[in-house]
């Protein structure tokens, strides 16, 4: 399977990552996507970091086997758990959505202070 056949995956504990699967089809529309909302064990919030971090490696794994050439972790909470560990352990690219989005949003304001509203897991990450 050729890089250009290779899909991006995208994950999060449940369908609000279809909002960064929209973003990444205005940006590169001519990708393959293949996204995976973990509904069965929604929300990833009131779990803990050890518990996230199991789900995530899971889901990356999952991924991984259906031969993706890039990650986007679109779940706040896991970004804020797992990324570290994620990104230590695949061979493929991974990113998170916690600072692209917060950049993103500092961006947009005229003074660079945002608000942020998060699960607890991920607001007590830092």
């Amino acid at each position: 399977m050729t890089s250009r056949e290779r899909p991006i995956g995208v994950f999060d504990s449940g369908i609000g990552g279809l909002t960064v699967v929209k973003a990444l089809r205005g940006l590169l529309p001519n990708e393959r996507i293949f996204y995976l909302g973990d509904t069965a064990r929604v929300p990833y919030g009131g779990k803990s970091a050890a518990t996230v971090e199991r789900y995530s490696l899971e889901i990356a794994a999952m991924l991984l086997e259906e031969h993706c050439k890039a990650i986007v972790v679109a779940c706040n909470t896991a970004s804020a758990l797992a990324l570290s560990r994620l990104e230590e352990m695949s061979p493929v690219p991974i990113t998170g959505v916690i600072r692209p989005g917060a950049a993103a949003a500092v961006a947009a304001t005229r003074n660079g202070h945002i608000g942020v509203i998060g699960t607890r897991a991920t607001i007590k990450s830092g």
